[in-house]
């Protein structure tokens, strides 16, 4: 039988020492979290929770490294997470993204550049599946910026001012991070990776009161799991229930390969 392992990172503020004295203060993204690990583990995952100070960038390294040296051909991880999104300028890293920009998840120590996550998911043996749940903004293709989130609901967002603040003081480190695993990028194929997340890449996503908008449309949808159909019908039920400012995007890296895009969503 597949193992499922899952990790589920919940960010409701950051390090205000690490930020510039800026909290990030969210309300649902740990509810997210803790809703995320029970779907997984109804579903038969092992699941691993990091909430709010436990997310920082050792820690979710770890648990994914971890991960990795579990699971074989066959497996399945699901990594999700709740929280700030941002972007950096990618100056240094080749021609991977096509927009000069890096996406980030904003962890609760430092920003975890997309370069990061794919080296983490390069870890992985081949024909291990990695589904990955993202619910902040800028997330179409995490694995330009509208003016507003939806209505007057708290957009998932790390304030363009303060992302240029944290970016010009870490500038040199960020770079050195992106001339390394850019380069690696270039050379070594993708992981087999599907991403469903909340937004397109110059969107927000809205926090809310209880659940993420993405992550309580996706519980809706899922209904418990007596939905039916594979990640393409899924994706596609999400996206009728979100409003026309945020845009949920399936992404794919590497060749996951019709026989995991088709199974029942959350399958071990």
């Amino acid at each position: 039988m597949p193992t499922g392992l899952s990790l589920h990172v919940g960010l409701n503020q950051v390090d205000p020492a690490r930020y510039g004295g800026w909290d990030g203060r969210l309300v649902a993204c740990e509810n997210d979290a803790h809703d995320m690990a029970a779907l997984a583990r109804g579903a038969g995952f092992a699941p691993t929770t990091l909430l709010t100070p436990d997310g920082t960038v050792e820690q979710v390294t770890a648990a994914l490294r971890t991960a990795a040296k579990t699971l074989k051909a066959g497996d399945i991880l699901l990594f999700t997470y709740s929280g700030h999104g941002g972007q950096v300028p990618n100056t240094t890293g080749g021609d991977d993204e096509a927009d000069r920009l890096d996406e980030t998840l904003v962890l609760y120590d430092r920003e975890f550049l997309d370069d990061e996550l794919h080296r983490e998911f390069g870890r992985f043996a081949r024909g291990v599946r990695l589904l990955v749940v993202l619910d902040c903004c800028h997330s179409g293709t995490a694995v330009e910026m509208p003016d507003q989130g939806d209505g007057n609901a708290a957009a998932r967002l790390m304030p363009p001012d303060r992302q240029y603040e944290i970016y010009r003081r870490d500038r040199e480190f960020f770079q050195e991070i992106q001339q390394e695993l850019g380069a690696r990028k270039s050379r070594e194929p993708s992981a087999d990776a599907l991403l469903l997340a909340a937004c397109q890449d110059n969107q927000l996503a809205s926090d809310g009161d209880t659940n993420g908008k993405f992550t309580g449309t996706l519980l809706d949808v899922w209904n418990g799991g007596t939905f039916r159909g594979g990640y393409r019908t899924f994706h596609r039920d999400i996206q009728r229930g979100m409003p026309p400012t945020q845009s949920p995007h399936l992404y794919t890296t590497g060749n996951p390969g019709p026989a995991f895009l088709d199974q029942q969503p959350f399958t071990v």
